[in-house]
């Protein structure tokens, strides 16, 4: 890729421009392409995502394949620039990312098509310089895999702000909280293609094979008949086709692990989408001693963010589920005791 780079750079005339178009759902294969544009001396000017994919077409309908491109603008990077540093390159990273995620969010770019979407603004200032050093470890270099990733992370933080309502994440939700909600919001608790899965899996700082069995119990494989080919675009895609390239989300009432929502192996709290999941299981079976206690104990009543993400959670289940009616009824328990704790002042006169 990088000798191919290298040859459209050397037939472009010094104002000329190369429009790359591009999709994969792998992080790797982004990596591979970034550095190879900046290997081959590429700054990128300029990027947008574009829907190319209708969504009606037989491969939307039966699996989560992205609908949009990512177009990139670049132009010939100066033999004369400098180096960067990575204080000055993040900080123009974070500005343009949010000056541009929030026209993402108002055209209805969802799911893994967002966390691409923001990578283009990204390479604008990651791309200026052939080399990014740390200011802080002399001699080491910001590497286009650690840039991508605090991208990404940046990303799934203004997702999840949206899924609660505006609410500040910020050391607050822990990862496998954040990474059910996204999962939740992008493929419901249907199939979806392990590239878009590792794809969030990784910007919440987690693996996906962390999430599937005893460690985490959030994900199970599934599998699927091989769709044909269309196009291809679908080629980028291969990896939703096969009987290993598919997970999808246990229901609450699916996920019996002895220890779901107690304290993990080295003391630290639960993650809250296992307090809400636990919570439900001692519900459904009338214990509401049990869950006044699970609420005392693991200090959930008066919880901000916790209240956040079972409205967030309602809003994602079907209407008329099973699992909206237990979560509006362990909401309402919880919002009663509240009254009951806070009531209104009477009136002196």
């Amino acid at each position: 890729m990088v000798r191919a780079f290298s040859c459209f750079r050397a037939a472009l005339q010094d104002d000329g421009r190369l429009v790359i178009v591009f999709a994969n759902k792998q992080p790797a294969a982004w990596e591979t392409l970034v550095s190879a544009l900046i290997r081959a001396g590429f700054v990128v000017t300029g990027s947008w995502p574009i829907q190319t994919e209708m969504q009606n077409r037989q491969r939307s309908l039966t699996s989560a394949a992205l609908s949009s491109s990512i177009w990139l603008v670049c132009r010939k990077r100066s033999v004369t620039a400098t180096k960067g540093w990575d204080g000055s390159v993040l900080a123009e990273m974070r500005r343009n990312i949010n000056r541009r995620v929030h026209e993402f969010w108002d055209a209805g770019i969802k799911g893994p098509d967002f966390i691409w979407a923001a990578t283009g603004p990204a390479l604008e200032a990651f791309s200026r310089h052939a080399v990014v050093q740390k200011a802080n470890a002399p001699g080491e270099r910001l590497t286009v895999s650690e840039f991508l990733r605090r991208v990404r992370r940046m990303v799934v933080a203004f997702l999840v702000k949206q899924l609660l309502s505006g609410a500040n994440i910020d050391d607050e939700l822990d990862d496998v909280t954040t990474y059910y909600l996204l999962h939740r919001q992008g493929f419901g608790l249907t199939s979806a293609p392990s590239g878009a899965c590792i794809l969030y899996a990784l910007s919440c700082n987690l693996s996906d094979s962390s999430l599937i069995g005893h460690s985490s119990d959030l994900l199970v494989r599934t599998s699927q008949t091989a769709t044909p080919v269309e196009d291809d675009r679908d080629d980028l895609n291969s990896e939703e086709s096969g009987p290993s390239g598919e997970l999808r989300l246990k229901p609450w009432n699916k996920r019996h692990g002895r220890d779901l929502g107690e304290r993990t192996a080295d003391g630290g709290p639960p993650p809250l989408i296992d307090c809400a999941h636990r919570l439900m299981q001692l519900w459904q079976a009338g214990e509401q001693n049990a869950v006044d206690s699970y609420l005392a104990q693991h200090g959930l009543w008066d919880r901000e963010i916790f209240a956040r993400i079972l409205q967030a959670i309602i809003e994602l289940a079907e209407r008329g589920s099973e699992e909206r009616a237990t979560l509006e009824r362990i909401q309402n328990h919880i919002q009663g005791r509240k009254r009951v704790s806070n009531p209104m002042p009477q009136s002196l006169f």
